[in-house]
């Protein structure tokens, strides 16, 4: 592409300007609302993502910048809010992919973590043979050829965090991975959703929500091939 395809600075300046005015008149809206499905909010709405998209894409024409923002779009976008409008109580619900790339990895990783702590639970006996080498040795092994017994003592022994972190130190592979914080009206009582937590997750009380996928990044590598030619 050439430079005179890129948008000009005073067109950068001018489509941030546009956010700047559909951001205030978004915020108008929402001061003025009159009620959880005003009209008034939607098109403020559709008007303030129209105006960040445009900006976002001049910035990176322009300067090979991206904002830290994301306004999604029309077909991945999360239903209308109908949540409290303010909750007294958040709900955080994550989910991480991984591949499990390199067995033997994973099942070192895990037997090490079972010999420093003795109090590891969930011991997995594979074979007879794994037996008599605890009657002889008086320990358990813990962790032995099961991958089910080495991701229980992995994901038992360390933060969703850590791992996520150190993944590749544990044999996985990234795959995608999302947070959303959805709003409620008060605090569950204890135990009240541990048989089933994820079955009352409800996308139209989700107030903010972050997405980690290499889809992204081949979006930008194709972007970035496009700028090439």
């Amino acid at each position: 592409m050439s430079d005179a395809a890129h948008p000009t600075a005073a067109e950068v300046r001018a489509a941030a300007e546009a956010v700047k005015v559909a951001l205030d008149r978004h915020l108008d809206a929402v001061e003025r609302r009159t009620g959880d499905d005003d009209p008034a909010v939607y098109d403020a709405f559709n008007e303030l993502a129209a105006a960040a998209e445009a900006y976002d894409e001049r910035l990176y024409d322009r300067y090979d910048e991206v904002t830290p923002f994301e306004i999604p779009g029309s077909d991945d976008s999360m239903p209308p809010y109908t949540g409290p409008e303010e909750p007294n109580a958040v709900t955080v619900l994550i989910r991480r992919d991984y591949a499990v790339v390199e067995t033997q990895r994973l099942l070192v990783q895990a037997q090490r973590i079972a010999d420093l702590d003795p109090d590891v639970d969930g011991p997995v006996i594979d074979d007879d043979a794994d037996l008599a080498a605890e009657e002889r040795s008086g320990t358990a092994a813990i962790v032995g050829g099961s991958v089910h017994a080495a991701l229980g003592v992995l994901f038992g022994e360390y933060e969703p965090d850590e791992i996520a972190s150190r993944h590749k130190e544990f044999g996985l592979e990234e795959g995608d991975s999302t947070l959303w914080v959805a709003a409620a009206e008060d605090l569950p009582e204890p135990g009240e959703w541990l048989n089933a937590p994820f079955e009352q997750a409800d996308p139209q009380r989700v107030v903010c929500r972050f997405d980690v996928s290499s889809v992204f990044d081949d979006e930008l590598d194709e972007a970035d091939g496009h700028d090439q030619r």
